[in-house]
């Protein structure tokens, strides 16, 4: 394996996220890779008032809920890292994400796995990763 690769962790900030944050640290660690941590939100149609509001209001809640991770979780760590906010469903932006980058492992918590299951099998049908489910 290309210790070179990196390993991308999918987060809602959820309990079950943060474990899977810890479980991709401690994977970063062993293997001397790279940790992408990926924040995905859809907009939908029913947003009422300013989308662009809206969406730079997702965002600023995003990275302030990473901003504590960071300081807990990350910094400590000492390994590479970085975080993306990215608009769309999980699955695409994934994809995409291991398309354009060596992936070694995605990281993902259980629940995230189950709150869409057609969105989830997708993901595992199209992305040629190893995938790690943190309980």
């Amino acid at each position: 394996m290309n210790m070179s690769n990196g390993i991308l962790c999918t987060v809602d900030f959820s309990r079950g996220s943060e474990d899977a944050v810890k479980w991709a640290i401690s994977l970063a660690t062993q293997l001397g890779c790279a940790l992408t941590i990926l924040y995905t939100y859809r907009l939908t149609k029913n947003i009422e008032g300013d989308v662009v509001a809206y969406k730079k209001k997702i965002e600023r809640e995003a990275a302030d809920k990473f901003a504590k991770w960071e300081t807990e979780l990350l910094k400590p760590a000492g390994i590479k890292y970085k975080f993306k906010i990215e608009i769309g469903f999980m699955a695409d932006r994934v994809e995409d994400h291991a398309k354009k980058n060596a992936v070694s492992f995605l990281v993902m918590d259980r629940n995230m796995s189950k709150q869409n299951r057609e969105t989830f099998n997708d993901l595992v049908e199209h992305v040629n990763v190893p995938l790690v489910i943190v309980p």
